[in-house]
């Protein structure tokens, strides 16, 4: 078994989509017994679940089912996790992924970043810690209300809409995933203000990496990639305190 089966996820404030329909969340898992134990407790949650075996069945239910997140086990027995991400993500879809992974080595922790995963759990891990990471990337994801009154914020000449979830940079439109986004405007509305790891780490994916700071450099340096390439750079590094975002001028 590879999940602790005895741990009920504690239902928190339903989250349900904008015209009030269930949330849809593909599982992916070759071991049946942890997919229908993921089913079980994402069902718990309201949400509308399908489970796939295999990486083919899995393409093939995202395109018909079209979900709101995905919880995509790395090792599958056809092609792998990372080939699944790809190809969703080579056909427009943006939909946050929770990676499941038996490997705990950093190496194959950025592999499933790198390909356009979101988050990822290490087994065994309990239900309460996926459904409480699901819910985390599904409130950041294009599902989520904006919160501040005027949706646009805009700082020198990068621009970020919270309503239709697109960034600008001189006016190029720059596409970003749902924690990439997310960790933008974090850092946007918060300008010339030098953020910790552990602020970020609070803020962008709601709860504590224990100790695994490495993932937010991993996402600065997505962000920098997108956002600084070819110009004057915006996001800085203010050593051994964190990361500031600034104008270029």
């Amino acid at each position: 078994m590879s999940t602790r089966a005895t741990d009920r996820p504690a239902q928190g404030p339903r989250l349900s989509k904008a015209d009030g329909s269930a949330i849809r969340v593909l599982v992916v898992d070759d071991e049946p017994t942890l997919a229908d134990l993921l089913a079980m407790a994402l069902r718990y949650e309201g949400w509308d679940v399908r489970t796939a075996g295999d990486g083919q069945k899995a393409l093939t239910i995202a395109r018909e089912f079209r979900p709101d997140a995905i919880v995509l086990d790395i090792m599958l027995p056809d092609i792998d996790g990372l080939q699944v991400l790809q190809r969703v993500r080579a056909s427009g879809s943006e939909t946050p992924v929770l990676f499941l992974t038996a490997k705990d080595s950093l190496d194959d922790r950025i592999a499933g970043l790198t390909a356009g995963g979101d988050d990822y759990v290490t087994k065994p891990f309990s239900l309460e810690e996926v459904v409480a990471r699901l819910r985390g990337l599904i409130r950041r994801s294009t599902l989520s209300v904006a919160e501040a009154n005027d949706p646009l914020i805009q700082i020198g000449d990068l621009t970020l809409d919270e309503d239709s979830y697109e960034v600008f940079r001189s006016g190029d439109q720059i596409e970003l995933t749902a924690t990439e986004f997310e960790l933008l405007r974090f850092l946007m509305r918060n300008p010339r203000r030098v953020l910790s790891k552990a602020q970020i780490l609070d803020r962008v994916w709601s709860y504590d990496f224990g100790g695994r700071s490495s993932v937010v450099e991993i996402y600065i340096s997505y962000l920098r990639k997108k956002i600084d390439a070819g110009r004057t750079p915006m996001i800085h590094t203010v050593r051994g305190a964190g990361y500031m975002l600034k104008t270029a001028q």
